[in-house]
């Protein structure tokens, strides 16, 4: 084979149209090994727009099977092709996109078929036809009312042109502040629209497109990948982030070289019981935000007698400035698969998924060559009993709560499940199912290695373990910072992250993202575990903190957070629903004209949103105006006053 393939896209019989309207290849592998090179470019190649007869394709290693979406030309048909990187030598060929039976043949009959049909179909025609998904009702045999009530309930989903191609802006609060309102604006020609926070606020603004992330580089949208999270200036012993700033540590290779599968080599011969007793004693409790013991959750999936059992990685990482489980999927993904595997060995599972989220595509294929990299290493597949797969999101803040994400996964409306019954006996397809967080699976093969009472101690105090905290917003040092349970926030915020920029002051930050609202003054004197921050009236959850300088309008903020919050709401209960909006509207220019009747309304309708819904989503929206009330009342006051004035 050439060390470097070459095809003529004119040639291929694909039209002029395409070569004019060729969007980037999508993901062509890991973030600095993969070169493309074009001859005769009139457009920027990286920005994912190129007009030229030929394409070169350079790529060092193995990249498995692209698909590629392209958008219609104006003098031709809409025009398709996958490219194939079949040899570790970089040779490509074109081939046809797939046809509606080709499609159905490969997913059909696999394990949770709708998501990946509904992705083939959006990736190979840029958005969801009217055709496709009266075809993918017949072929599913769903009624087609609850199929296009599934498919619309998904932001990204598209049903008409451009489709997949127009650019998504993230407007999450983060950058919000960093100008992406401005960006949008001057990206709407190209038919760009608003997207809720896509995860990236330690790198602001992304813009998805297609299948790539972008963002702006010397007024130029370039591809974006995950940073590197930077050591902690005190030196202090780490869990997840022990190894992960090793080179190729992504890769199989790179991750056995640095102790990788060490943990479930010591699990395998280990008897599951013992297993779950030693996840039990380390303290190892939910990452994702509930800190549930993962101890207790796997004895209940293990001891229940139905089978087949199933482990669920929930990485639909949607809670506005939460970021770490994408750099964990993204440069150590075999962490994850690792203790996936352990998990199903303690437990009894044979089965799982990774749920990950729509705005992550290029850990979609990170992923993706790990499982094959895992397989072909006899880690998984037939020869060991336990076999997973990813299944990517369509968008929907409210499939990162389980049993909405066990809903999607099903091919189901993704409301919350009542419970109980709680997944552990009635999960994935109403059988026995551990649902755990990126961060968490991720601490488990170390735990295995090391042992509990390593972990235990890693911890401050009477707190155990780490956890990883994604810091954003105004601060020096944005980032992915894994802190012992337990430091001081003001630690952390100053000595690691450096500080507020430009001579400013911390305001307030938040908490859980956005759901554990704003801390402020006093507030801020917290450590990071949850005894602490509860007893300001926060949580610490997935551990998402945005810092506010002076010079942000806290009341703008607030409205902000709620209207994305009223935006995610899935409907399903009306506390939520109409709470959220009536919040939306006091924080924007409606309510009562007084301070006390407004402040009266406001916890009235928090206080019986947090009594009466059905979820987390609208038990912890309040905290929003609970928090802004508390610690900013003069600016409360003032916005009162002026929108009655």
């Amino acid at each position: 084979m050439p060390e470097r393939g070459r095809f003529d896209l004119n040639h291929s019989g694909f039209g002029e149209g395409l070569a004019q309207n060729l969007a980037l290849l999508h993901e062509f592998g890991t973030r600095d090994t993969s070169r493309i090179r074009g001859d005769g470019l009139l457009g920027v190649l990286d920005n994912g727009i190129v007009n030229a007869e030929e394409l070169f394709i350079e790529s060092p290693e193995h990249r498995g099977t692209v698909f590629d979406p392209f958008a219609q030309a104006s003098t031709t048909p809409p025009c398709r092709c996958k490219v194939d990187l079949v040899t570790s030598e970089g040779y490509s060929r074109a081939m046809p996109s797939p046809t509606d039976a080709e499609i159905f043949t490969r997913w059909a009959d696999t394990e949770a078929p709708l998501l990946p049909i509904l992705h083939a179909f959006h990736d190979r025609d840029g958005f969801l036809r009217e055709e496709a998904i009266h075809a993918i009702s017949e072929a599913l045999r769903t009624p087609i009312a609850d199929l296009y009530g599934t498919v619309t309930f998904y932001h990204h989903f598209s049903q008409h042109a451009p489709g997949q191609s127009a650019p998504r802006v993230c407007t999450g609060p983060i950058c919000k502040l960093k100008g992406a309102d401005a960006l949008l604006d001057s990206m709407r020609a190209e038919g760009a629209t608003p997207m809720a926070c896509s995860g990236r606020c330690d790198d602001p603004v992304p813009v998805l497109k297609g299948r790539q992330t972008l963002v702006a580089c010397d007024g130029q949208m370039m591809p974006w990948h995950s940073p590197v999270p930077a050591p902690n200036p005190g030196g202090l012993e780490e869990c997840v982030f022990a190894s992960i700033r090793q080179p190729d540590r992504a890769t199989y290779d790179g991750y056995r070289r640095t102790g990788g599968y060490l943990g479930l080599e010591k699990a395998l011969a280990t008897d599951p019981a013992a297993v779950r007793q030693t996840v039990s004693d380390s303290g190892l409790a939910g990452r994702g935000g509930a800190g549930f013991p993962t101890g207790r959750k796997w004895d209940a999936v293990a001891e229940d007698p139905r089978e087949p059992k199933t482990i669920v990685c929930n990485a639909d990482e949607g809670e506005p400035g939460c970021f770490k489980d994408r750099t964990l999927m993204d440069l150590d993904p075999h962490a994850v698969i690792e203790g996936m595997a352990i998990a199903a060995h303690a437990t009894g599972a044979t089965r799982g998924f990774i749920y990950l989220r729509y705005e992550y595509p290029e850990t979609e294929q990170i992923l993706e060559r790990a499982l094959e990299e895992a397989r072909a290493s006899d880690l998984l597949g037939s020869q060991t009993g336990f076999d997973l797969w990813v299944r990517r999101g369509g968008g929907a803040y409210i499939c990162g709560e389980e049993t909405s994400l066990l809903n999607s996964l099903e091919g189901k409306h993704p409301f919350p499940r009542n419970r109980p019954p709680f997944p552990v006996t009635h999960g994935y397809e109403d059988l026995p199912t551990v649902v755990n967080n990126v961060e968490t699976l991720a601490s488990v093969p170390p735990i295995l290695s090391n042992g509990a009472d390593w972990y235990r101690h890693l911890g401050t105090g009477k707190h155990a373990g780490t956890k990883v905290i994604s810091l954003s917003g105004d601060v020096r040092r944005p980032g992915n910072y894994e802190v012992p349970l337990g430091l001081p926030l003001s630690e952390l915020l100053h000595e690691w992250a450096g500080g507020v920029p430009d001579e400013r002051v911390i305001q307030a930050v938040t908490m859980a993202g956005l759901s554990g609202g704003f801390l402020a003054r006093e507030g801020l004197d917290v450590t990071l575990d949850e005894p602490s921050i509860r007893a300001q009236g926060s949580f610490l959850g997935a551990g998402g903190i945005m810092v506010l300088d002076d010079s942000r309008d806290m009341v703008a903020v607030a409205h902000s957070a709620m209207e994305f919050f009223a935006h995610e709401s899935c409907g399903k209960c009306f506390p939520c629903r109409i709470g959220t909006a009536r919040l939306t509207e006091r924080l924007d220019s409606g309510g009562p004209s007084s301070v006390e009747s407004w402040r009266e309304e406001v916890d009235d309708i928090g206080s019986t949103m947090k009594a009466t819904s059905a979820c987390g989503l609208g038990m912890a929206a309040p905290l929003i105006t609970e928090s802004l009330a508390r610690w900013f009342p003069d600016q409360v006051e003032t916005h009162v006053n002026s929108t009655n004035s």
